[in-house]
């Protein structure tokens, strides 16, 4: 089973700089979940797809699954998105940045790039079958933190999460898609079972469940590449800018890190 997981950012036709190359038109994200509808995918929640890779218990496999996921937590999914995936009847992903929420108050941290939910908002999410997943808590790069801060960042979101959702938080995904083994390894510990990247890829059965490849929907995605990603025609040579920077910016981030932990010693 090859897997579509979508990764979206903003849903608007105002965005703002920071999120301009990843906002897609609301009336683009409702032609893209029509057509995932009308082609027959089964959508499913992280968690829920997780569990069917992986899990033991030996339930059926679903008609063509895909997962819709959204990252950071913009105020633009509960006005734009939600509405389509309710009328629809889709399940889907929220990865919340905690510390970007518009009433976030003393645990406020980060710069968020646009308005942000709000807690009563992403409870309401919940109660629609949106499954909340973290995100860190102030969108760092996580593979540039010291043990310590790494730790902090990803357990006090998980617990906020967890606190102001009144729900069990298992899954999450990389700011930026930026992980490393050590990062993978605080993530384990932090008590999150699955985790995503992006790599411009289908996920399947042998993808490492910490890392699971997502497929990057933005500005620029027209339908018929849309079509395309999500049947699984041709997607090394669709996202092949996007993996060769991710690939190479990669190598940057892994000497960086080195050279800040040597200094670090000395």
């Amino acid at each position: 089973m090859r897997v579509p997981i979508l990764m979206y950012h903003s849903v608007t036709d105002r965005p703002t700089s920071g999120t301009k190359p990843l906002a897609v038109r609301p009336s683009m994200f409702e032609s893209q979940m029509t057509y995932l509808k009308d082609r027959g995918f089964t959508p499913l929640t992280l968690g829920d797809l997780v569990a069917t890779l992986y899990g033991t218990g030996g339930a059926p496999e679903p008609e063509r699954p895909v997962v819709v996921t959204f990252d950071d937590g913009y105020a633009d999914f509960h006005t734009e998105a939600l509405p389509v995936l309710e009328r629809l009847g889709f399940p889907a992903t929220v990865f919340v940045t905690s510390g970007w929420l518009s009433d976030a108050g003393q645990d406020a941290a980060g710069k968020p790039l646009d308005r942000m939910l709000s807690w009563s908002q992403i409870r309401e999410a919940a109660s629609c079958g949106v499954e909340i997943a973290g995100h860190s808590h102030s969108h760092p790069q996580l593979d540039q933190l010291s043990d310590n801060d790494l730790r902090q960042e990803l357990r006090r979101n998980k617990a906020l999460l967890e606190d102001k959702v009144g729900r069990p938080v298992a899954t999450m995904a990389y700011p930026y898609g930026y992980s490393s083994t050590r990062v993978r390894r605080e993530v384990r510990k932090a008590g999150y079972w699955a985790a995503c990247a992006v790599a411009n890829a289908l996920a399947d059965d042998g993808a490492d469940v910490m890392a699971l490849p997502r497929l990057t929907v933005g500005r620029s995605t027209t339908m018929d590449r849309f079509r395309r990603a999500v049947e699984g025609r041709g997607v090394p040579m669709i996202y092949l800018k996007e993996r060769a920077l991710t690939k190479g910016y990669a190598v940057v981030r892994r000497t960086r890190y080195g050279l800040r932990h040597v200094a670090g010693r000395e």
